[in-house]
């Protein structure tokens, strides 16, 4: 018997510690579509494209950039914090800056810029009113 209790509060205690790495994405909305960039696209910019995972912080994010071209891009940002959880949609503009294409687009809270740093994906903004805020994304495999 007292095996059995040692084995049993083993397991209980291994899935609480790999749980939160098991279960990192949030389920996807139901209308999103990944579309592929365009091969004509240049490299730097459809490598904005697919599913990033925001590394820890105050607030949890994952991002999805759904649709890109040389204008616009088409994302969905979940986040889980003091703002709120959920899912929000929003049209980006491309902009290209001293030769760096950065992905720009208007929250509720703030402007936010998008740009890719070696395999990151960094988000900073600064709030109405408020301090510069950032956070940093991984690609998911």
């Amino acid at each position: 018997m007292k095996t059995f209790v040692v084995s049993a509060v083993s397991i209980v205690l291994v899935s609480i510690l790999f749980c939160p790495m098991v279960m990192s994405a949030p389920s996807m909305p139901n209308d999103v579509q990944m579309v592929q960039p365009d091969p004509s696209l240049p490299k730097e910019l459809a490598a904005f494209w697919g599913k990033w995972d925001g590394l820890p912080g105050v607030d949890q994010y994952f991002l999805i950039v759904e649709k890109i071209d040389e204008q616009k891009a088409s994302l969905y940002v979940w986040r889980s914090g003091p703002a709120g959880t959920g899912w929000e949609g929003y049209e980006a503009k491309v902009i290209k800056d001293r030769g760096k294409y950065k992905l720009w687009f208007q929250s509720r809270y703030s402007s936010i810029e998008l740009t890719l740093k070696g395999e990151y994906l960094d988000w900073s903004g600064a709030p109405k009113g408020g301090p510069d805020a950032g956070a940093r994304f991984i690609r998911v495999r």
